[in-house]
């Protein structure tokens, strides 16, 4: 299994899903964003978006939709919610939720405070506020609760959270509400998501060539 991706892009999931896992992964990290300074990865990937999966024959496009792959795929794992589980609509619903109601707007903020700044700055208050609206599900539903399925970790956790780190990437401070933040911060404390956090694209100059690499030497400083 391969996974593409870039620094602390959505790529998180699948990478955290991973090594929660201790799966065995192929890792190829690039400059974001990867079509414009690593063209050549538009013939591995038409689209040009991270991340994307490879394994075998299966090829995949959608950071939750890996997830729930790699989870079924490389299980049994407590990180899936099974069908025959109580809270399973919900744990459905959660992974679907992360990218289509939180996350979409987080892309357009992305886009005009970050990459074009000035061009349509009332579609980053606007959307940003957007996005905060829509965190009142998760802030009730986290009420007394350490996760959000089953009374335990699974990837509902890292699919959702990853918003609230990207959020935070994206100076949207009013997303760390009560619940929410100590949630979050719960989460944010496990080996697995430092480890999808710390890997990073490196820049080689010699010979003028673009290498990728795996920087292990990263996450083991993060945890002296």
């Amino acid at each position: 299994m391969k996974i593409y991706g870039t620094q602390s892009s959505r790529a998180v999931r699948p990478i955290w899903t991973a090594e929660e896992m201790g799966l065995e992964y192929e890792l190829d990290m690039m400059p974001f964003p990867p079509r414009v300074f690593q063209k050549e990865y538009l013939e591995t990937n038409i689209l040009g978006t991270v991340p994307y999966l490879v394994d075998g024959d299966v090829k995949m496009t959608e950071s939750v939709a890996m997830c729930q792959y790699i989870v079924e795929k490389y299980g049994p794992t407590d990180l899936c919610v099974q069908p025959d589980e109580k809270d399973y609509p919900n744990y459905l619903n959660w992974l679907f939720h992360s990218d289509a109601t939180l996350t979409f707007p987080q892309t357009v903020v992305l886009r005009y405070k970050f990459q074009e700044p000035g061009v349509a700055d009332g579609a980053v208050e606007g959307y940003s506020r957007w996005f905060v609206s829509r965190l009142k599900l998760l802030e009730s539903s986290l009420e007394g609760k350490e996760y959000l399925c089953s009374n335990r970790f699974t990837i509902a956790d890292i699919c959702v959270s990853y918003a609230i780190h990207l959020a935070s990437n994206l100076e949207i401070h009013q997303a760390l509400k009560p619940n929410i933040k100590r949630w979050s911060e719960n989460l944010f404390e496990r080996e697995a998501f430092k480890k999808a956090l710390s890997l990073k694209y490196v820049h080689n100059i010699r010979g003028g060539k673009l290498l990728t690499y795996v920087i292990e030497a990263f996450y083991c400083l993060s945890l002296c």
